[in-house]
């Protein structure tokens, strides 16, 4: 192909590329053609965006590390990955933004945790820790029947229910039931201002969890993690879904004993391949807690607070419907109405029972709002019967 031929070829696969910036192989035979024929610069940026889309692309690498400028000092040295990954993003810091850490750099910002917690510790919520018992505790305990029938010790678990309603303490719980560790990831543990640092963020994450099994990696409002694609114009935002799914998949590397529990109040706004089996292929409700749970709820939060004649039984009562952020919050309602007294007079006082029903007179339960939306996908989009364990609360409470 002569010259001209080329340049049209280069031409017409940098307009493609322009118009699928995320179609990987033609980035990459761009990438390719512009090394070939000395537009280092060139090839290095194209490689490094192929890299932000996929972290983990040998032939993106490979390209990188065969451009002229990119020699080892002594070529008879034989480098380590990580001494290769640190020169390389010492000699394209100038091109590219750094992409190039080693696995223990990369990974320092990433701690899991001793849960401290035990199922035990969660007051009430039975069909909960049956659920959990069943789908992740009783293959644990039982590694013969867990080989006899196949088992794998991994997997996942989607949480959903209403906000304030115990799913982060929940997933703790379980992690220190199963004598593993626990890494809580956040949307801002994950969400980076370059491109491709997302993704690689994820990629870390999951690192460490293989590193430290068996491990509960919990990941909060997964639904802002893993939205649906369909609704991503942003290109960023679709690697970062994709390679949640990759991990999950464990295309990284072996996911054994890693369980990955996700935690949202919108799972109806979850890409569905999250929910197919071998990611997300099991899903438990949360609902707002029980009365026995209510009952240590209270008595959790005015633990260590100076308290007279309280009836927490009652108050569980006269709380149906609360979530758990709702009665922490009625607690603390009570406790301002004693301070303001004890201000006032001059003289400290109890908080009592009054302090408590003339919080809950102003203090109404948070759900409403969720439960309305929640009621809206029960009944019309639950083809699939994903939301029958919903409908049927929703019915119970005569709301559907």
């Amino acid at each position: 192909m002569g010259l001209m031929g080329v340049d049209a070829l280069v031409a017409s696969l940098r307009a493609a590329v322009e118009s699928a910036p995320d179609d990987i192989p033609l980035r990459l035979h761009l990438a390719e053609l512009l090394a070939a024929g000395g537009d280092r610069d060139g090839a290095v940026q194209h490689a490094a965006a192929v890299l932000q889309r996929d972290p983990t692309n040998a032939g993106a690498v490979r390209l990188i590390a065969a451009t002229p400028d990119s020699n080892a000092a002594d070529p008879d040295v034989v480098e380590t990955q990580q001494e290769t990954l640190r020169r390389l993003d010492a000699e394209f810091a100038d091109v590219v933004p750094p992409m190039f850490e080693s696995g223990d750099e990369a990974s320092a910002g990433y701690d899991a945790e001793s849960p401290g917690l035990r199922l035990g510790d969660v007051a009430g919520m039975t069909q909960v820790k049956e659920r959990l018992e069943a789908a992740f505790l009783a293959p644990l305990r039982n590694p013969e029947l867990t080989r006899l029938y196949g088992k794998s010790l991994g997997g996942g678990l989607l949480m959903y229910g209403p906000p304030g309603c115990g799913k982060t303490f929940i997933a703790r719980a379980l992690a220190g039931e199963m004598g593993a560790r626990f890494l809580i990831v956040s949307l801002a543990d994950v969400l980076d201002m370059y491109i491709g640092q997302s993704e690689r963020n994820i990629r870390e994450i999951f690192e460490v969890a293989r590193r430290t099994a068996p491990c509960v990696v919990f990941l909060d409002e997964v639904d802002a993690l893993g939205q649906k694609r369909s609704q991503l114009r942003n290109s960023a935002a679709r690697g970062t879904v994709n390679q949640l799914l990759s991990e999950m998949d464990g295309m990284g590397g072996s996911n054994e004993g890693v369980y990955v529990v996700g935690a949202t109040n919108h799972p109806w706004d979850i890409d569905v391949a999250l929910r197919r089996p071998g990611r997300f292929d099991r899903m438990l409700l949360v609902l707002p807690p029980d009365e026995l749970a209510r009952e240590a709820v209270f008595r959790y939060h005015l633990r260590e607070r100076p308290i007279e004649a309280i009836d927490a039984r009652k108050l569980a009562r006269m709380t149906n419907g609360y979530s758990g952020a709702d009665l922490a919050y009625v607690c603390e309602c009570a406790a301002e109405r004693a301070l303001t007294d004890s201000a006032r007079a001059g003289v400290a006082r109890m908080i009592t029972m009054a302090d408590l029903e003339g919080a809950l007179a102003e203090v109404r339960p948070s759900i409403g709002a969720w439960l309305e939306t929640a009621r809206n996908v029960a009944q019309f989009a639950n083809e699939d019967g994903a939301y029958d364990e919903l409908l049927a609360y929703l019915r119970k409470r005569n709301l559907a």
